[in-house]
């Protein structure tokens, strides 16, 4: 079986850039990472029989990859871009904060599973991905999901007593 690169990016490049983001909350390398994942995809001499879940197996091997890398410099990969004439909006920033630090704190499994399901995987692939039975993927993902939802108003919580 061969494999169509050009349709797998097309049909796949938003979705990886996407859920590459959401793990390293940098755009720029997000799609960097999404780039190298495709060119290691095509190098792979094997057919695959599940496309989308093994570019997302790429993905995510890269994505902890750059993880290690960030924790060793223990650099910051989001930088703050402000033009003087612009004034920023501070409300939107605390929050998306506030989301990366909600997600930081999940399990490594809650993580992937969330980011995954948000970049359009089907319960079968994610079940392909992570190991999980396809059964226990709906569970997994409420729960993730209200884990995510209350380290968020905790943050956000902690926030304005903070304020006061």
């Amino acid at each position: 079986m061969s494999n169509d690169w050009a349709q797998v990016y097309r049909s796949t490049y938003e979705d990886l850039v996407r859920f590459l983001y959401r793990k390293v909350w940098d755009a720029d390398r997000a799609q960097d990472l999404a780039q190298e994942t495709f060119v290691r995809c095509m190098k792979s001499a094997r057919p695959v029989e599940n496309v989308r879940a093994f570019v997302f197996t790429i993905a995510i091997n890269l994505a902890r990859d750059e993880a290690r890398s960030v924790m060793r410099r223990k650099k910051h990969l989001t930088l703050l871009e402000t033009d003087s004439t612009v004034q920023p909006d501070f409300e939107r920033e605390e929050k998306i904060v506030a989301v990366e630090r909600a997600l930081a704190d999940l399990n490594d499994r809650d993580r992937d599973i969330l980011l995954l399901w948000d970049a359009g995987l089907s319960y079968q692939e994610i079940s392909a991905q992570t190991g999980l039975a396809i059964g226990a993927i709906g569970t997994t993902l409420s729960r993730a999901r209200k884990r995510l939802v209350d380290t968020y108003e905790e943050i956000e919580r902690q926030k304005h007593v903070a304020h006061r």
